[in-house]
């Protein structure tokens, strides 16, 4: 519904900015402000301190942050590789096989994370294939859940890929893994870099297939906040969420740094 006056426009930016303000910036400043609050007995905390800080730099969290940075990393990358693969191979393909394997790589991503897990807890734990309690199940259970996106992110850079630049390059004699590095990689990296971001950004917080499958030597950030808040050690769990957030951010920021070669529209 089109509005035209200027007090209804007024009445939605306000009412949008209300719920943005509730749903949005109000959790995040709870956070921060109990991820200093040394007590909470009020209605705003008192006792402000770095303790916190400290202890999940420093303390038995100190090497959560580690841990999830190496299995995001990794899933990311692997989950790059997979779905830039997957649609590479797809774009080759006729319309007809293109419409029948394209949902099949969408399937993790309808399926709720703890029952990923659960399903790899049961298919891993016995032999032939006996991956509990290692840190292989952990980044398979990452890959299953982000490769869905990296798949999505590449298909539709590959969709707005104008086929001009390949042609000309097979005109030229150039062969199909020089083509495939020299024209078509380096045309798509933004959707690459899209791809990695959003897969490294949801390995991050990815909680409910971890918590079935991590062993205790390789807990990751929402692991350990989890734990943390579930035995009521609310105030260290927001400075660990705060040191996530914080480090998500700084790594979608040097990754957007990284320069690209824009892919021309058709």
């Amino acid at each position: 519904m089109l509005l035209w006056s200027s007090k209804s426009k007024a009445a939605v930016w306000i009412l949008a900015g209300v719920i943005g303000f509730a749903v949005y910036l109000l959790p995040i400043a709870v956070i921060i402000l109990a991820s200093f609050a040394g007590e909470w007995n009020n209605t705003l905390p008192s006792h402000f301190t770095l303790r916190h800080y400290a202890d999940a730099l420093g303390g038995e969290s100190s090497g959560l942050l580690t841990t999830s940075l190496i299995t995001g990393v990794v899933a990311s990358l692997i989950a790059l590789v997979v779905g830039a693969w997957a649609a590479l191979a797809l774009r080759g393909m006729g319309r007809l096989s293109r419409r029948l394997l394209t949902p099949i790589f969408f399937v993790p991503s309808a399926v709720p994370s703890v029952s990923v897990g659960l399903g790899l807890l049961v298919a891993f734990s016995r032999p032939p294939v006996l991956l509990n309690g290692t840190v292989a199940i952990v980044l398979i259970a990452h890959l299953v859940l982000i490769s869905a996106f990296t798949f999505g992110n590449v298909t539709a850079g590959l969709d707005r890929l104008s086929p001009e630049f390949e042609q000309v390059a097979e005109s030229l004699g150039a062969r199909p893994f020089y083509k495939l590095r020299h024209v078509t990689l380096p045309l798509l990296m933004p959707y690459l870099l899209a791809a990695f971001s959003l897969s490294f950004a949801l390995s991050m917080g990815e909680l409910g297939a971890t918590v079935m499958v991590y062993p205790p030597g390789w807990v990751t950030m929402p692991v350990g906040i989890f734990s943390l808040t579930d035995r009521g050690a609310v105030f260290q769990g927001a400075a660990l969420a705060m040191l996530l957030v914080l480090v998500t951010l700084l790594v979608l920021i040097a990754v957007s740094k990284i320069p690209t070669k824009a892919a021309a529209p058709r």
